[in-house]
């Protein structure tokens, strides 16, 4: 088990005038497990990486200091297990198998215990492939397991997990829940960063909220907290429980097709799925992980060719055959990874790629004060929290106004503010007449905002 230790610690990412986090002062006990709150760009996983020694020294400045066991974070890394927002980034062999026991090789274990403490790791997560499925292969969801699998084989003394069932379905999410409650005993240290706080409250003993201004700005047992602060914390963008969110009923009927998919497979990822979008509609998406959701999105937004079937859009034709400016000028994409979708190194100059006219400056500015990111205009979208990014790859694929948007987990990462800011977006653009597709796991945006849903099952695949 590990002890915490932050004295006035800060750290502000080179280039940028505003502080990602600082003047924090925190200790956690051995053994204690905490839920980490904030709003969105507090700092939670930049607090995180600091704790896992993965703030180097050129990419930033600090300020106070970190300590675990009395020890500086690079010098405590075999202490710590660090599950990543984004497990893509964390996956480094072609077989799951072998990913898992990548770790424990670094670690020098024995070669007699490693495939036992492999195997054990994938149970406990709910892994539902052999050691020898390929990871390319994995969805998003399943990648989250197959990376939760590899910390959690390490047995690390204190373990950081940074929104760990962000991609999962509700019965992959309480799996993990699961994993975390047999796995996490009274010898490991644990620091949970999550979203869905009232499902998350049973694995914790202490809340610690940040402030985007700096410092702590709660700090107790989850009662105490909540019963104290909650409807200021729920204000200021805070995830609290018991706070329901409002509902956006469309105010026009559904419009014209938008895009058809008729009996569409790709490969076996998707099999024969048929669906239509309309104007003036949302669609969501929804269905275990695993069963081709992003890959139906991707075939929906034009960006694959359906091996068999058909994907008809509007005004005419199969998308995948447009030319991209034509493609982007009618259906906007919103990936599951956002980073995957940035291509330079500035906030502005994503949103700019489509032209430099008044009329497009306008538009930048106005996307950038809608969806809070004004004030990052001039950062590296790869300094970003997972919030922010979710939030500019949104603002990337409204920039040329498309009448369709199809989004692959548009809410992800958001805090309670940032949500409904971006619910009330969608809203106001179905009423505009867009057509929107969501996929998702989140049932709050399923009932708040989806005038329809299609449930995507494994059978489909």
């Amino acid at each position: 088990m590990s002890e915490v230790v932050l004295r006035g610690f800060g750290w502000r990412h080179a280039g940028r005038r505003a502080w990602a986090v600082r003047e924090v002062d925190l200790r956690i006990a051995h053994g204690e497990r905490v839920l980490l709150l904030g709003p969105s760009g507090a700092g939670k996983s930049t607090l995180l990486s600091a704790l896992a020694g993965l703030l180097p020294d050129d990419s930033g400045e600090a300020a106070g200091s970190v300590e675990i066991d009395g020890l500086e974070p690079r010098k405590a890394r075999e202490r710590v297990g660090l599950l990543f927002q984004d497990p893509q980034t964390q996956l480094v062999m072609a077989r799951s198998g072998d990913d898992v026991a990548f770790g424990l090789e670094n670690r020098g274990v024995p070669g007699k215990d490693i495939w036992a403490r492999v195997s054990d790791a994938l149970d406990r997560v709910g892994f539902p492939y052999p050691l020898n499925r390929p990871t390319a292969a994995l969805s998003g969801g399943e990648a989250q397991r197959l990376a939760l699998a590899g910390v959690i084989a390490l047995r690390p003394g204190l373990l950081l997990l940074d929104e760990p069932t962000a991609n999962l379905d509700p019965d992959g999410a309480a799996l993990i829940r699961a994993a975390l409650t047999r796995a996490v005993g009274r010898d490991t240290t644990m620091i949970l960063v999550e979203h869905r706080v009232a499902e998350a409250l049973p694995l914790v003993d202490r809340v610690i909220v940040l402030s985007p201004g700096g410092g702590v700005r709660a700090d107790g047992p989850p009662a105490a907290v909540f019963d104290a602060h909650g409807d200021q914390l729920a204000a200021d963008g805070v995830w609290v429980p018991g706070r329901p969110l409002p509902r956006f009923p469309a105010v026009l009927p559904p419009g014209s097709p938008l895009v058809r998919a008729e009996h569409a497979s790709f490969d076996e990822r998707v099999r024969q799925v048929t669906l239509s979008a309309d104007e003036a509609s949302i669609l969501a998406v929804t269905g275990p992980n695993g069963a081709g959701k992003s890959t139906l999105a991707l075939l929906l937004g034009g960006l694959l060719r359906p091996t068999s079937g058909r994907v008809w859009a509007a005004p005419g034709g199969s998308p995948w055959q447009w030319r991209a400016r034509d493609l982007a000028g009618r259906i906007g994409s919103v990936f599951q990874n956002p980073e995957h979708q940035f291509v330079t190194s500035r906030v502005r100059d994503e949103l700019s790629l489509s032209g430099v006219s008044p009329t497009v400056a306008s538009r930048v500015d106005d996307l950038l004060s809608r969806l809070r990111l004004s004030h990052l205009a001039d950062a590296n979208p790869h300094t970003l929290s997972g919030g922010e990014a979710r939030r500019l790859s949104v603002a990337t694929a409204l920039a040329r106004a498309p009448r369709l948007l199809v989004l692959d987990e548009p809410t992800f990462g958001q805090d309670r503010r940032t949500w409904i800011e971006l619910a009330t977006l969608f809203a106001s653009l179905r009423d505009d007449g867009h057509g929107i597709v969501a996929v998702t796991h989140d049932a709050d945006f399923v009932s708040s905002l989806s005038d329809r849903t299609h449930v995507l099952s494994r059978d489909d695949t």
